[in-house]
């Protein structure tokens, strides 16, 4: 009896043994059956599909969708196909860091998203003691990926925007004045209004107003009816398109003169301008990451496939989900295996020419790129140029 218990005792202590090798293994990409030896590559989406920022998330999603598509249908990578799930965030920083543990611990070999900016941060803090490879399409915010090796972006930041905006509103306007109208609470319309500030400064812009407004407010004419008194030639509003179209709405109704323009956060003001109120926001001139009036070959084919499948025009979300997805699949074909370490070295030297432009990785693991003005013209958006840093 002894003998037997002695022995069940050896087996329950080895069984325990294994069981924790194998947790800590997949914590730290190492080399289990979910990190290489299976048929498919996990690829984890943390996606905004509820919420204010849905209209960010759907669009995104369906261009990671379509290139997930693309690959699998055409081999997959190195044989093996992506699979490919998300789940919703709704915007949310605590419940993307939820989703993000959860799908650490399901053996992902790769994170696609946040989508937008303090979701994006919170997840990229939280990454550290894994170093799984995180790259989210569309987080602008400069402290995502600082300091972090693992986390990767593919759209330029808030200061670049801000910088890029000054620029178009000196040299393509010829502005000799301007007004800056941001949302105090949000870090992403606070980061592009410096950048914008600090460069107009620099190109001897005058600024003639700063306004400012919170989280809840909805109600913008006092800010608007001191800046329309100061008449500047250009209004920077730099917002998500929910606030933009507010925004411009009463400016409209107040009279204001100025020219607008604003962030890549009004690519979508289309989907959420009221029918018949379109031209509240005719004229206004954002950032943007491509425009699908780019001929190149490359871009009008994406614009091609992405309307047979989803029959709308693909928003620069899509382009940047798309992009993301084939980022992955370069560094996956050129890691040395799928520990996270070599993906994400991998990561580091990878180069591709994608629907928002080349690609490369630089400090940071920033790309460094121009980017396209789009123009609202009677309802569309019109590509109208493209500006340097």
């Amino acid at each position: 009896m002894k003998k037997k218990l002695a022995i069940l005792l050896v087996l329950m202590t080895l069984l325990t043994a294994c069981g924790s090798s194998s947790s800590q293994s997949n914590k730290s990409g190492g080399d289990t059956a979910s990190k290489g030896e299976t048929d498919s590559i996990i690829i984890r989406g943390i996606i905004s599909k509820t919420g204010s920022v849905a209209v960010y998330g759907t669009s995104t999603e369906q261009g990671i969708q379509l290139a997930v598509d693309e690959i699998n249908s055409n081999g997959g990578v190195g044989g093996k196909q992506i699979d490919y799930k998300s789940e919703d965030d709704r915007g949310d920083a605590t419940e993307s860091v939820t989703l993000y543990s959860k799908f650490v611990e399901e053996g992902a070999n790769a994170i696609l998203g946040p989508i937008t900016s303090k979701p994006a941060l919170a997840v990229a803090e939280n990454s550290a003691s894994d170093g799984i490879p995180i790259l989210t399409p569309t987080g602008t915010m400069t402290s995502i990926t600082e300091n972090k090796d693992n986390v990767f972006r593919v759209c330029f930041t808030d200061p670049l925007q801000g910088k890029i905006l000054a620029n178009f509103a000196g040299q393509k306007l010829k502005a000799k004045s301007v007004a800056i109208l941001n949302n105090s609470s949000d870090d992403y319309s606070k980061g592009v209004a410096e950048a914008f500030k600090e460069q107009a400064k620099s190109l001897g812009l005058e600024i003639v107003a700063e306004e400012s407004y919170g989280a809840q407010d909805k109600d913008f004419k006092a800010q608007l009816t001191n800046i329309s008194s100061k008449n500047p030639d250009v209004l920077l509003i730099p917002d998500y398109y929910e606030n933009d179209v507010l925004i411009a709405s009463q400016a409209k109704s107040i009279g204001l003169k100025s020219t607008i323009i604003g962030s890549d956060g009004w690519d979508g003001v289309l989907n959420v301008v009221a029918k018949g109120s379109e031209s509240d926001i005719e004229g206004v001139y954002f950032t943007n990451h491509y425009s699908i009036d780019d001929k190149s070959e490359k871009v009008q084919n994406f614009v091609k496939t992405y309307k047979e499948k989803y029959n709308q025009d693909p928003s620069s979300f899509s382009a940047l989900g798309y992009d993301a997805v084939y980022l992955y699949k370069e560094a996956f074909e050129k890691a040395k295996s799928m520990e996270y370490a070599d993906i994400v070295e991998a990561l580091k030297s990878v180069s591709i020419e994608g629907v928002t432009g080349n690609i490369k990785f630089g400090e940071n693991n920033n790309p460094i790129k121009s980017a396209a003005i789009i123009k609202i013209t009677d309802g569309k958006y019109a590509y109208d140029s493209t500006v340097e840093p």
